[in-house]
């Protein structure tokens, strides 16, 4: 049987950085070459990022794109690299134009090509186009028509990009009636808790539909509230894995593998595929003659926790989103509790401790066990830390405006807020908002208090996970032989806002742990009142947190973006109105 020696390169692009994204193909495919591949792959749009939402409907960036996979194929050849094969995902546009109501202007399509010895050998669109949770590609992309199998090497290899094997049929049927040796997947597939067994399962089940092997590629890193986690693999004809890359590390994932013979002569398949796709084969010349080498052992890495790979997923969000803005530090409130502590041992983690600014804004109602927890976590970790007294300001304010109960509770999350945004404007540093998901989907926050800041770290994050994931970083910081970043009493002391004398978060919500398991009944699984009634809570318990949610819809449209880790994040994936009278769930 034919050998072939796949790359697949799982690499972090960044949107709209051509040249960035370029030098990044370059360096990853003479790796690849280095390591005796025959043929490297890249993740879909790799070229240009992805998703680039409504760059895609600017014919300025199209056209820079397709002429950036141009000299892109020139560069890999200059460099000595163009007997590699390589496979990479760009924004190209339709060849073949049909212009009418309803299709975005211009035509874009989420493509890929094939490059070999200098030129674009290939070009495909992805067929099909998801258009649900945070995907809106029918607004961007019309489909491809097309299925692209490459001979290599006597090797027939079948392409697709991401969705055309999330749907049944399309390119994974057509792939086994063209007698396919190999199906090549290239993905921009986000992060959500428990995705990687769902990947999993589908592209066994693919390969089997496929009768062949299956490559599944994914890209890392982070796009805004979207974080990638990579996790490529390859399984067997059977759905047995033979390769994984390790979740949220670039890699290049090597496999070897023996591959039936492509058909040849009158026992080709024919070229009628279903879902109206044409059979455009690439037949690439031999490369020079394989000097025998020593297989490698294919890398199968451990899979993560469910604490650790939420956590994983947490720091690469926010360190793409600081360093893909042009940020080198950050600044955080540091109240003592525990959901600014997380924020900041994730922003140390993600950017380093050096880089990481915190500031203590104590008022008259501020525990003393909350200052001092505030600055036992700096010393733990190391990032920078000052403590400027709200106290005068708060003062001086209610001196020219007297406010009680609540207008002054958040006046002293208004007070930290300016003070925040002042130094951020003064020293050039990007606020982190230490929200959680609990806490935003009822409307308990501050407008312009504790909701400021560029990036919400937490913001998917229900506040009953908040202290698991804080345990773990403790306990991965023991098994290390390092210092715990978060002092204990801040994970067991009771949640308070401390805006007014004794205050606790229980004071104005459920318990958390029942909060949350509302929440999730009604924000992630979009089940009613009646419903939720219904599966044994109490109805009036229902009502309470229902209300809240909807009401507070105006707050969730002006906090900043977060990383999505669950599935069904408040931003792109629930959009709901906020001038809405309906109260029923």
């Amino acid at each position: 049987m034919p050998e072939l020696r796949l790359a697949l390169c799982q690499t972090d692009p960044w949107v709209g950085d051509l040249a960035h994204n370029g030098e990044e193909v370059v360096r990853w495919t003479r790796q690849a070459a280095e390591a005796g591949a025959q043929l490297a792959a890249f993740p879909e749009m790799a070229l240009t990022g992805y998703p680039v939402e409504d760059l895609a409907l600017r014919n300025s960036f199209v056209e820079a794109s397709r002429a950036a996979l141009v000299e892109l194929a020139a560069r890999l050849a200059a460099e000595g690299l163009g007997e590699l094969p390589v496979v990479i995902g760009y924004l190209g546009r339709s060849e073949h134009p049909t212009p009418r109501l309803g299709r975005p202007a211009g035509e874009p399509q989420n493509c890929a090509a094939v490059l070999h010895r200098g030129t674009v050998v290939n070009r495909f669109a992805k067929h099909h186009l998801p258009n649900y949770g945070v995907f809106d590609e029918y607004r961007y992309f019309v489909p491809g028509d097309q299925l692209s199998v490459l001979r290599l090497n006597g090797v027939d290899i079948a392409l697709a990009i991401c969705e055309d094997i999330w749907q049944d049929g399309g390119r994974v049927t057509a792939a086994r009636e063209a007698g396919a040796g190999l199906l090549l997947v290239l993905n921009g597939s986000p992060y959500e808790r428990n995705k990687d067994d769902a990947r999993l399962a589908l592209v066994r089940r693919r390969a089997v539909e496929a009768g062949c092997p299956v490559a599944y590629l994914n890209m890392v890193g982070g796009q805004d509230e979207l974080v990638f986690d990579g996790d490529s693999l390859v399984v067997d004809a059977r759905g047995e894995v033979l390769a994984r890359a390790p979740q949220f590390e670039e890699r290049l994932l090597l496999v070897d593998l023996e591959l039936p013979a492509a058909a040849t002569g009158g026992d080709g398949p024919p070229v009628a595929l279903p879902d109206g796709l044409r059979l455009v084969r690439t037949e690439l010349p031999d490369g020079p003659p394989r000097t025998p080498w020593t297989p490698v052992a294919a890398e199968v890495a451990p899979r993560l926790s469910d604490e650790a790979e939420i956590y994983a997923a947490l720091v690469t969000g926010t360190r793409a989103y600081v360093r893909k803005n042009g940020f080198r530090s950050v600044l955080i409130g540091l109240s003592g509790g525990i959901d600014s502590a997380l924020v900041a041992a994730i922003a140390v983690d993600a950017v380093g401790a050096e880089q990481v600014h915190c500031v203590s804004m104590p008022s008259r109602y501020s525990s003393q066990h909350s200052r001092d927890d505030a600055a036992e976590l700096a010393h733990r970790t190391g990032l920078r830390f000052r403590t400027v007294s709200i106290a005068p300001m708060f003062d001086a304010y209610l001196e020219s405006v007297p406010l009680t109960g609540l207008a002054e509770e958040n006046l002293q999350s208004r007070l930290r807020g300016t003070l925040l945004m002042a130094i951020s404007n003064q020293e050039g540093h990007l606020v982190l908002a230490p929200g959680n998901k609990s806490e935003l989907a009822v409307g308990y926050s501050t407008l312009y208090g504790d909701s400021v800041g560029a990036y919400g770290p937490i913001k998917d994050v229900y506040k009953s996970l908040v202290p698991r994931l804080a345990r773990w970083r403790n306990e991965e910081a023991e098994r290390r032989g390092e210092v715990p970043p978060i002092p204990e009493h801040t994970i067991t002391k009771p949640p308070s806002a401390e805006l007014r004398p004794g205050q606790q978060d229980t004071d104005s919500l459920p318990a958390y742990d029942l909060l949350d398991t509302v929440l999730d009944l009604y924000v992630e699984g979009d089940q009613g009142r009646d419903a939720i009634v219904a599966a044994g809570f109490e109805a009036a318990v229902v009502d309470r947190i229902v209300r809240l949610v909807d009401t507070a819809e105006y707050k969730r449209r002006q906090y900043p973006p977060g990383p999505k880790i669950s599935a069904k994040g408040f931003g792109r994936d629930r959009r709901l109105p906020i001038t809405n009278r309906w109260r029923r769930g």
